[in-house]
């Protein structure tokens, strides 16, 4: 099968598989080259594909859909992280988690901001119009 991994921001992933692993919401399950066309949406989970060589590539997937048409599987993500093994990919995702968590901590302190600044303009036009 060919097996084509995508993000918003590109192509993660281009490459011959004989074996997909994908978790949708009703649990995991397995493509194989001879398997009917399927659809499903996926949930956040491991993605594991296996090449004619017998080697896996494994990837942390954020919510996405997958789409088996034939010989071709196309898998749609919103973020995709490769690792070597789960040790790896979940160092790899608490790393991202924290500068995730920071960067919506100062995305609240700035909406927070702009918040307090609306309300103080408001109240400044107020005092005008009511003299």
């Amino acid at each position: 099968m060919q097996l084509t991994l995508m993000t918003p921001t590109g192509i993660i992933a281009e490459t011959d598989a004989v074996k997909v692993i994908a978790e949708a919401s009703n649990g995991f399950f397995c493509l194989l080259p001879r398997h009917m066309d399927f659809v499903a949406t996926l949930v956040p989970g491991l993605l594991v594909f296996t090449n004619q060589a017998n080697t896996e590539s494994l990837f942390a997937i954020n919510h996405g859909c997958l789409l088996k048409i034939k010989r071709e599987v196309r898998i749609s993500t919103f973020n995709a992280i490769q690792g070597k093994d789960l040790v790896s990919i979940k160092s790899t995702l608490e790393q991202q988690f924290f500068t995730l968590d920071e960067q919506e901590r100062n995305a609240h302190s700035v909406l927070a901001r702009l918040e307090a600044n609306t309300l103080r303009h408001f109240i400044q036009l107020e005092k005008q119009l009511h003299g």
